[in-house]
């Protein structure tokens, strides 16, 4: 694979920053940068739902024009029955 050299401009407290990363790290920046790239062109990880959420995932799946879902008159004589 041929490499080639790439310049970036950033601020001088982050390149430190990023030196620091990398001495910890014991790679070279070009190494922790080019790491950074590949994990960029990779799928992101999903989390899994909380469980609250993953309970009412697709509730409303299908619901437009049924007759039993609730419309904004029914929200609205609610607020007006709850504010009485």
């Amino acid at each position: 694979m041929m490499q080639t050299k790439l310049t970036l401009r950033l601020d001088a407290h982050l390149i430190e920053q990023a030196k620091e990363q990398a001495r910890l790290s014991g790679k070279s920046l070009s190494q922790l940068v080019a790491d950074y790239f590949v994990q960029l062109g990779e799928a992101p990880l999903q989390q899994p739902l909380p469980p609250v959420i993953r309970a009412l995932k697709g509730a409303l799946k299908g619901s437009a024009g049924r007759q039993d879902m609730p419309d904004e008159q029914d929200y609205r004589r609610h607020l007006e029955d709850k504010h009485r």
